[in-house]
């Protein structure tokens, strides 16, 4: 048993949290798409890699999902309720910060 779940089931729980995310981030990475356009997405990408516990949340049923909803919730709030632009999240998502 894994975490009080038959080892079926928690595998079960596993796979249908990645099919949640991949949903969600494919939902996302439209949404962002159609909003800045792929060739600006695609310009201003930086090369920021992703933490390690984001990595590790693949191996967690559901995290990768509440990971992405998570980045949606930092859009809406500190972004676009504020006045920034969709491009503004998109940099400061994939470009690491640069102290000057």
């Amino acid at each position: 048993m894994i975490i009080g779940m038959f080892e079926q089931d928690f595998i079960a729980y596993m796979i249908f949290g990645l099919i949640l995310n991949f949903v969600f981030s494919i939902m996302f990475g439209i949404y962002l798409s159609n909003n800045i356009g792929m060739q600006e997405m695609i310009s201003s990408k930086g090369n920021k890699e992703q933490p390690l516990i984001v990595k590790i949340s693949l191996f967690i049923p559901y995290a990768k999902m509440l990971i992405t909803l998570y980045r949606v919730m930092i859009l809406q709030l500190f972004f676009l309720n504020r006045g920034h632009t969709y491009k503004e999240f998109w940099v400061y998502m994939t470009n690491e910060e640069q102290d000057t």
